[in-house]
């Protein structure tokens, strides 16, 4: 039964004031509403006053008559620990010690038994939970079992209300109260005990804190720690007590005690949901969007790069230019990225064609064709060459339809790119295209080359590409004509206010709650929004006309100081259902209806019912009307919100069930995207499958050339098996990541990267380690490779001798191939042209290019055949048979047609063009050198700094000699800027190619300066093929300068002929026999410069139509 005022009064000694409430009709719903100046009037003194305002604290917070029973039943907590952002108050009766030497044992128990009951009143009327009785302490929580927004201000209004009430207890006794305040994160939620003693036990270091912080509080005051100062700094006044020294912790911890609430305006709410809400002002960034819309609708193609921080409007922003765009006769085009995909290959390219097709869970292979068959049309697509690299793409078999052509991964991938971009504009040319490619931030590499191929090409077609994404994001194309950056800023106070009466369904709400809306928002719109909607779910509000109101006094209401708090709010409000939404969110942002029935525990009705709530609280959309069609959390931060609650091992056992439902229901999607399996093992600690998917997914993306996605699952396979024991399996395992990360490494850094040696040293160690010599030969060739990128030849060459020792005891011959492959490399920059000879003779000897022709994805990422006949031609020309050297390189150029290999394409345009440069004359392919380097601009990352290097050296060279010197010099200047500093080879050649054009261009010291600078390579790296040439570029540049130079041109002369003897070089030794018999001519040394050249003229036997053997032969015509 509950009591009357009169009793009431009596409890608290104040029976004498009984008659003069009953006089003025004072009730249980007056009695919290009584000012001073009413106390005053009724005729309390001001002992009675402070006595009677403690009682009335221990009110419940409606008023209500307070009920005689001493239990109170605790509210419900749920079964299962969970994750929690938690405030805890620890009160703590000061001077018990003192107290209980005054008092005898009964009245002791009263004062304990009124204090306890006087602190339970203050936190339940602040929505806390206590916890435990501790003798003279109680120790409560705020924000569990429900959330609130305002956990913290709960926590510190209630410690306040104890702080005043415990004094007033009693009138004969100095009472007093220490509170300590702390928040953090802990695990909350295991029961201890039974029945009405049941507790729930808190793990972490916030309840110690809070305990530490009363201990250190003066009598009747609260003490607070940063966690809490920080949620609250601006809603209290504060004294600093600054840094502290405590028990327990071992830096110290700055605390504040709380004087009183700052002043400040209360709160309002809002009541109506809508699934869009209406767009709220941005009128300036819509109109720029609208007119950049409307000049890609007239053939101005435009991109804009939308940016902004998480729910600032973004997606909001491109609804409504959607919206727009639906009012022409136009095609959309929308790309979701996934933060769990941001290493899967074309991830949101193959959502989107996924959601086009509407593939149906009984489509055979032949049916998922025709609809992308068909798709393709309607999108005016070239079918027969779109279809198979898009099957390819989503996993579809088509090899029976479209018969299988070999080419290699990277082909494969810019030949994919290419055609996606040719759709965009093939579309184009039907109707204006709106592309929207949003949540750039989690954009897996190659979609970002994608965007960078759709950037580069929309300006003169009818396309506008918005591109979303948040700050972390740095989008490279900037500064371009066609290119509008765009940033939301957040919203002003008038445009909040505005938004929430929107929520609301244009009803006004009151001032107070309003006003706590746009104060705990801060601008950024999807709080305002769902922070709203929490108020409007709280029940306390009803509709009343045109506005919501109150019902009687407002109590503080679920509004989250941030979206995560109040996302939690919401989620407690749905009790069990949460348990759903956070199974959800172990799976991901987007989930298959499919696979959470299959790891849930619940029923499918009951599990029906609970999607529809999370539906219905607009927690998750389903993709479609069909629950088949899947569904996605509203915002990537409700899912995180949810799966933050989930403890470690509830997350190992909800992620272990998803691997293993996704390897029985989802074999497709297993085989296809690994790394999805991989990451669900991964979080679930189950490390040795997670290292086998991870491995597999790196091989995939290696085989796809997506190096970037390669290396990134390479490396996160790497760093789990540290914690596998060192076996023979572990040791298998790492043998084959770090090979891969080798290969990796050397096309996306250069063979001489660190990198690149760290991972074939390990590998080779591993090799030695397991016994395993059948994988040591590719990585031996790949150690190889890092000196000779260096320019460290010597090293090269004892490498490259081990290669063909072990080589020759294997009998392999695709091993007898690649030795060769190493020996004519090393030959020929050492300058041992005869060897180097021999080494392609033997190699192309072997080489077939049907056998062979997979060698490029482990040797050097590019064919042995097209690298053998290259050199070959090189050394032939060297040796003095410059028309052989040219059929030579013309069968590279056959060959590279009828490999059809992007990569093999571009490697023959740049190396394609060497033997031209040796032979003085232009590059008859010119324009596959531009078309390369034009490539490379486009697509940076796919190409490291040396193919950078040498495209742009070559086509430099070819410039400068076909008369466009400045043009030249110029290219050649930004190609050898490129070059990496540790990465010596062909540094002499292309300072050389500079010296000869600056040169021509009347910079002879400059000139001296680019040779002098190559000897030093040279004489550091035995790089001597060019070693003849450079001696003799620098006599004739000596000469050129000044007459006085003659004896020391004649010295350099004769040091090129003495090294292109030793060298067999007869081409370079012609060269530097010209330039010396030229000399001697001037210096009327007739017969010595006939005898000088006559010999070596006359030891050719074909090239006579070339430049070199024509200048020879009209110098030895004025010399006779």
């Amino acid at each position: 039964m509950t009591q009357d005022v009169k009793s009431w009064l009596e409890s608290f000694g104040l029976h004498k004031y009984v008659q003069a409430f009953a006089e003025n009709e004072i009730d249980f719903v007056a009695l919290p509403r009584l000012t001073e100046e009413d106390l005053k009037e009724l005729g309390l003194p001001i002992g009675a006053r402070r006595k009677l305002q403690a009682a009335i604290e221990t009110l419940p917070q409606h008023g209500s008559p307070p009920s005689t029973t001493t239990e109170v039943q605790p509210p419900q907590v749920p079964a299962d620990a969970e994750h929690r952002q938690l405030t805890v108050m620890f009160c703590d009766l000061a001077d018990s010690t003192t107290l209980s030497q005054q008092l005898d044992p009964e009245d002791l128990r009263d004062v304990n038994r009124a204090y306890q009951d006087a602190c339970k009143s203050a936190i339940e009327r602040y929505e806390g939970y206590v916890a435990k009785y501790m003798g003279d302490g109680v120790l409560a929580y705020f924000g569990y079992p429900q959330a609130h927004e305002d956990d913290a201000e709960r926590a510190i209004l209630a410690g306040l209300a104890v702080a005043d009430s415990v004094p007033a207890l009693r009138e004969d006794l100095d009472l007093g109260v220490r509170v300590g305040i702390a928040t953090g994160s802990v695990v909350v939620g295991d029961l201890i005990g039974e029945g009405a003693s049941q507790e729930s036990a808190v793990v972490g270091e916030t309840p110690n804190l809070a305990a530490r912080l009363q201990s250190m509080a003066v009598k009747n005051s609260v003490v607070i720690a940063p966690g809490t100062h920080t949620l609250t700094g601006r809603g209290f006044e504060y004294e600093d007590l600054g840094e502290n020294p405590l028990k327990g912790f071992a830096e110290p911890v700055h605390a504040w005690r709380v004087i009183a609430p700052v002043a400040s305006e209360s709160r309002f709410e809002a009541t109506r949901r809508g699934r869009l809400t209406p767009l709220v002002g941005r009128a300036h960034e819509i109109g720029l969007l609208f007119e950049r819309w409307e000049q890609s609708k007239e053939g101005d193609g435009q991109v804009v790069l939308l940016s902004g921080e998480a729910g600032i409007g973004k997606s909001r922003m491109t609804d409504a230019l959607r919206e727009r765009a639906e009012k022409d006769v136009s095609i959309q085009l929308r790309y979701q990225c996934s933060s769990y995909h941001r290493n899967s290959v074309l991830h949101p390219v193959i959502e989107h064609l996924e959601r086009a097709l509407q593939f149906d869970g009984k489509d055979t292979s032949d049916t998922k064709l025709d609809k992308l068959e068909s798709l393709l049309t309607e999108r005016a697509s070239d079918v027969a060459t779109a279809a198979p690299l898009f099957a390819s793409l989503m996993s579809i078999p088509s090899q029976e339809r479209y018969p299988f052509t070999e080419i290699s991964p990277e082909q494969q991938k810019n030949q994919t790119l290419e055609a996606l971009a040719i759709q965009v504009e093939a579309l184009s040319y039907r109707h204006p295209v709106l592309l929207i490619f949003e949540d750039a931030h989690w954009a897996d590499p190659t979609s970002i080359e994608l965007l960078q191929i759709l950037v580069s090409r929309v300006q003169t077609v009818p396309v506008l590409v918005v591109i979303t994404y948040r700050s972390e994001f740095n989008p490279s194309w900037t500064g371009l004509n066609h290119l509008t950056t765009l940033t939301l800023n957040r919203f002003t106070r008038s445009l909040a206010v505005e938004l929430v009466e929107k929520v609301a369904g244009d009803k006004s709400l009151p001032d107070e709650v309003l006003d706590q809306i746009i104060e705990k928002t801060d601008g950024i719109p999807v709080f305002v929004e769902e922070l709203t909607k929490t108020v409007l779910e709280s029940g306390q509000l009803t509709e009343e006309g045109n506005r919501h109101v109150s019902q009687g006094p407002l109590n503080d209401m679920a509004i989250p100081s941030t979206l995560h708090d109040s996302l939690m709010a919401r989620l407690d409000h749905l009790g069990k259902v949460k348990e759903v939404a956070q199974t959800a969110s172990a799976i991901g942002r987007e989930f298959e209806y499919d696979l959470l029935a299959d790891i849930s525990a619940l029923s499918t009705s009951e599990l029906d019912q609970a999607l529809d709530r999370l539906v219905g609280a607009e927690l998750v959309f389903p993709r479609n009307r069909l629950r088949e069609g899947g569904y996605l959390f509203k915002h990537a931060l409700i899912q995180s919100a949810a799966y933050g609650t989930l403890l470690k091992s509830t997350r190992q056992e909800l992620h272990t069930r998803i691997a293993e439902a996704l390897v029985k229901r989802f074999p497709e999607q297993v085989e296809t995207k690994p790394e999805l399996l991989a990451h669900h093992y991964n979080a679930a600690g189950l490390i040795e499958p997670a290292i086998d998917c991870w491995t597999k997914a790196g091989d995939i993306a290696l085989s796809r050339f997506a190096i970037t996605e390669a290396l990134t699952h390479l490396q996160t396979a790497l760093e789990l098996l540290i914690a596998l024991p060192e076996t023979l399996d572990r040791t298998k395992k790492e043998l084959a990541l770090q090979s891969m990360m080798g290969v990796a490494n050397v096309v996306k850094l250069g063979a001489g990267s660190v990198e690149a040696e760290r991972a074939y040293s390990r590998a080779r160690d591993l090799c030695q380690q397991s016994d395993d010599t059948s994988s040591m030969f590719p990585i031996l060739w790949g150690l190889w490779r890092v000196p000779m990128a260096r320019g460290e030849l010597q090293k090269a060459k004892g490498l490259a001798d081990q290669l063909l020792d072990a080589a020759g005891k294997t009998e392999d011959a695709a091993y007898l191939l690649e030795a060769h492959h190493s020996q004519w490399s090393t030959r020929f920059w050492l300058g041992e042209l005869n060897l180097a000879r021999q080494h392609t003779d033997s190699g192309l000897a072997i080489y077939d290019p049907e056998q062979h022709g997979t060698h490029a994805t482990i040797y050097g990422g590019h064919d042995p055949g097209l690298c053998g006949l290259f050199f070959n031609a090189w050394t032939l020309w060297l040796l003095g048979y410059p028309d052989t050297a040219l059929e030579s390189n013309r069968r590279a150029f056959k060959l590279a047609l009828h490999l059809s290999k992007e990569s093999f394409r571009n490697y023959t345009a740049v190396w394609g063009s060497l033997l031209s440069t040796l032979r003085s004359e232009p590059h008859p392919e010119q324009a596959e050198l531009i078309r390369y380097a034009a490539f490379i601009e486009r697509n940076p990352s796919t190409f490291d700094l040396n193919d950078q290097c040498a495209a742009l050296v070559h086509q430099g060279s070819d410039r400068v000699r076909r008369g466009e010197l400045d043009e030249g010099i110029t290219l050649l200047r930004q190609g050898l800027s490129l070059q990496p500093e540790a990465e010596l080879r062909l540094r002499p050649f292309y300072l050389y190619l500079l010296a000869e054009a600056v040169s021509v261009a009347g910079e002879m010291n400059e000139a001296l300066d680019f040779l002098q600078q190559a000897v030093n390579v040279l004489r550091k790296s035995d790089e001597n093929w060019w070693e003849s040439a450079i001696h003799r570029l620098t006599g004739e540049i000596l000469l050129a300068q000044h007459s006085g130079a003659e004896k020391q041109a004649e010295t350099l002369f004769l040091q090129a002929i003495d090294v292109a003897q030793a060298q067999n070089a007869k081409s370079l030794e012609l060269r530097a026999a010209t330039s010396l018999a030229r000399l001697w001519l001037l210096q009327t040394k007739t017969d010595q410069a006939r005898g000088l050249l006559a010999p070596i003229f006359n030891w050719f036997t074909e090239g006579f139509e070339t430049t070199d053997l024509r200048a020879a032969k009209t110098l030895l015509d004025e010399l006779h």
